[in-house]
């Protein structure tokens, strides 16, 4: 069956036309501008003269930690996809994953990597290698209109939007842990809102097992999934929210984030930082959800801006702060590398 998305042509205003070609100009003037903000008020000079004790071994460390966060990711996204029977290349989904990660992080593309990995994804075989390669090409190069593509396409978008809530959630219950145990430093109320925070969480994926495990619910489910011509969802949905998976996913979910946390923590400990780890689960996952606005390239820029003035609060130096954060942002895009053999590949 071919995956192939029928695209529908639409008519633009001129205003929609010249906002779509210029925004990824204007999000890079974005990220120089709150990047050069970010460094403005360092004084080099008398911050090298104080001989920073580097110790490049943490960055090593880091580059480990980030590679791993993106191998676990992959897997339960590999995961995701077998349950709703795409081929059983667990390898093949963590490339994919890699590549869309590289392809995030500002490659020239005419796809975000979500939709990169959801689309390529439809073609794999067997053996791991992409079929129909011409028109995965054409495909790659259109606007994907879901509600003209195939099933396939559909179903393989909804196992990305499927990790994509997965790894929201772990980021909230992330932030919400580094609430309760350093909001005090945040604000008065930081700590009553790491509590509601985890809260609501923890509610909403109850409800969501409940509504999984009621028959009349799953019912209505189904005939949900069935006007969309996606019945296959329901083991995906079900790996990742039913009881008791969503305990282990929401596990691995906080995990795959703290890991990303250590990977900051080693950049900062690199610079001879002990940066409090509370701090840390704070800026993050918040900055995080700042990421999810789209006015930066992969948060150059706000990730500098928000951290410095998040771990400040801890006495940390804002400038250490922002030497590590570029570290940070340079150590992801190499941990994402790996992800270039698989776009090569398919060339």
């Amino acid at each position: 069956m071919s995956s192939q998305a029928q695209p529908t042509p639409k008519t633009q205003s001129g205003w929609t036309t010249i906002l779509k070609r210029t925004w990824p100009t204007i999000r890079v003037l974005l990220s120089i501008a709150l990047l050069w903000k970010a460094t403005s008020g360092i004084d080099w000079y008398s911050l090298f003269d104080t001989h920073i004790q580097m110790q490049p071994l943490w960055f090593l460390a880091a580059l480990g930690s980030m590679i791993c966060a993106y191998i676990c990711g992959g897997y339960r996204w590999g995961l995701f996809m077998q349950a709703v029977g795409f081929p059983r290349r667990i390898r093949s989904y963590i490339g994919l994953y890699f590549a869309g990660g590289l392809i995030n992080q500002g490659l020239p593309s005419t796809v975000g990597g979500d939709s990169y990995r959801a689309i390529t994804a439809t073609h794999l075989t067997s053996t791991g290698n992409p079929s129909e390669t011409k028109e995965l090409d054409e495909e790659l190069h259109h606007l994907v209109d879901l509600e003209h593509a195939t099933s396939k396409l559909r179903l393989s978008f909804s196992m990305v939007l499927v990790d994509r809530l997965l790894g929201l959630a772990g980021n909230n219950l992330l932030g919400g842990i580094g609430l309760v145990l350093g909001g005090a430093t945040l604000a008065a109320w930081g700590q009553d809102l790491g509590y509601a925070v985890m809260s609501v969480m923890l509610l909403a994926g109850g409800a969501i097992s409940l509504l999984l495990a009621w028959s009349p619910s799953q019912k209505l489910l189904h005939k949900l999934l069935d006007r969309f011509n996606m019945n296959n969802a329901m083991p995906g949905i079900k790996l990742a929210f039913a009881w008791p998976n969503n305990i282990v996913q929401a596990f691995l979910a906080i995990g795959i984030h703290f890991l990303t946390i250590l990977t900051l923590l080693f950049c900062l400990k690199a610079y001879g930082v002990d940066a409090p780890i509370e701090g840390l689960m704070i800026g993050l996952p918040a900055l995080s959800l700042l990421l999810m606005l789209p006015i930066s390239i992969s948060g150059w820029g706000l990730r500098e801006a928000t951290l410095s003035s998040v771990l400040a609060l801890w006495g940390v130096n804002p400038s250490l702060t922002v030497l590590a954060s570029i570290s940070y942002g340079a150590i992801t895009v190499l941990s994402v590398l790996p992800g270039a053999y698989f776009l090569l590949k398919r060339k």
